[in-house]
């Protein structure tokens, strides 16, 4: 079992930029892909962003090509999510999620794609 722990969440005003952080309790032996997701109140958990750990090939939805950018540590274990130029549509609580499978452009956003997953941290924008 893989322990992740998301942090770096918080409030922000459109236009601002966050970096999310997913430490997780191994890495590459088991998660060969890892992913950022996120879910707004009344909507269904969306895939934000994905990397194979071993290749560092990245995915992004449309939404945030060119905004977000997803990168590695693997000496610290830890996956980033680097979000700028915040829009009202970006608030959700954001979650990262492990796979013990590599990524592919049509697999990647598939929630069942993942075995495990972190608690969330919470990413408000508001005026």
């Amino acid at each position: 079992q893989v322990h992740l722990v998301e942090s770096g969440g918080g409030s922000v005003q459109p236009g601002g930029s966050l970096r999310l952080s997913c430490a997780a309790s191994t890495y590459r032996y088991k998660q060969n892909c890892m992913g950022w997701f996120r879910q707004a109140p009344g909507k269904e958990r969306e895939g934000v962003a994905a990397i194979n750990t071993a290749a560092g090939n990245t995915f992004y939805a449309d939404s945030v090509e060119g905004r977000f950018t997803i990168s590695q540590d693997t000496a610290a274990n830890t996956v980033y999510l680097q979000m700028n130029n915040l829009e009202f549509e970006d608030a959700a609580m954001y979650y990262c999620a492990g796979s013990p499978w590599q990524c592919y452009f049509r697999s990647w956003p598939k929630l069942d794609l993942y075995k495990n997953w972190g608690q969330g941290t919470q990413v408000i924008v508001s005026s």
